[in-house]
């Protein structure tokens, strides 16, 4: 009798669940609708979020490709550019080469300006619009970059493209055996001290457009506070 007794209530108890079960659905699904204070949209509401989705993604494209083509990066870019066509100028005269002058002069050309825009970016421009540089460091950072892709970069790789050419056409003596370098630092002594030309007018230029660029996005940051001061309320 007992055995039958447990056999019969299981259906029971399970119907039971079952209706309570049911009791609860509709609540659950409040619950579901409503959490953190905020109504879940349907998918009824999906067609209307589309325009909305798509300005937001319109919006963040023309940030990104604003940022990335930054006025100030290209200009400082263009700078070293210039530091680079003056360094292959120098050290040509200085090896007394001739020869692919146009190929030097668009390597010397584009890599310190590409090296000069990609660094900038990584280093100064997304630090700013972080927030989490100073007036100092953004001075003191962009002076370094003036001096390593403005400078010292163009400097290192016109001197060893230009000591290869000259070696190759024989424009100069060949050095002796395991004093190459040495050989090359020799013919081109005029040449570097040249090159405290550019280097001090990357240290001047850095300043000036470092402390421009820090105050325009300052002043970015005054306009935008208080239009984003109503949407967070």
């Amino acid at each position: 009798m007992a055995v039958s007794q447990t056999q019969t209530g299981s259906p029971l108890r399970g119907a039971s669940m079952v209706q309570m079960e049911d009791r609860e659905a509709p609540q659950n699904i409040k619950m579901a609708i409503y959490t953190h204070g905020r109504l879940i949209p349907s998918l009824g509401d999906a067609k209307f979020r589309k325009p909305v989705i798509t300005e937001i993604i319109k919006k963040k494209f023309e940030y990104y490709t604003k940022d990335i083509l930054d006025v100030h990066g290209i200009l400082y870019g263009t700078s070293s550019a210039v530091s680079g066509v003056l360094a292959n100028f120098i050290f040509r005269n200085s090896f007394k080469v001739q020869h692919e002058a146009l190929k030097s002069f668009a390597t010397l050309t584009t890599l310190p300006f590409l090296s000069t825009v990609i660094t900038y970016k990584l280093f100064v421009t997304d630090a700013l619009h972080s927030g989490n540089l100073s007036k100092e460091n953004c001075v003191l950072r962009s002076i370094l970059i003036g001096f390593i892709c403005g400078v010292t970069y163009p400097s290192a790789l016109a001197f060893s493209k230009n000591g290869h050419l000259a070696v190759k056409y024989h424009t100069v003596p060949m050095p002796p055996k395991g004093r190459v370098v040495l050989h090359w630092l020799t013919l081109s002594q005029t040449g570097m001290k040249a090159m405290a030309i550019p280097l001090v007018f990357q240290a001047v230029f850095g300043m000036l457009h470092s402390s421009h660029h820090y105050a325009g996005c300052e002043r970015m940051r005054a306009k935008a506070g208080p239009e984003d001061e109503p949407k967070n309320q």
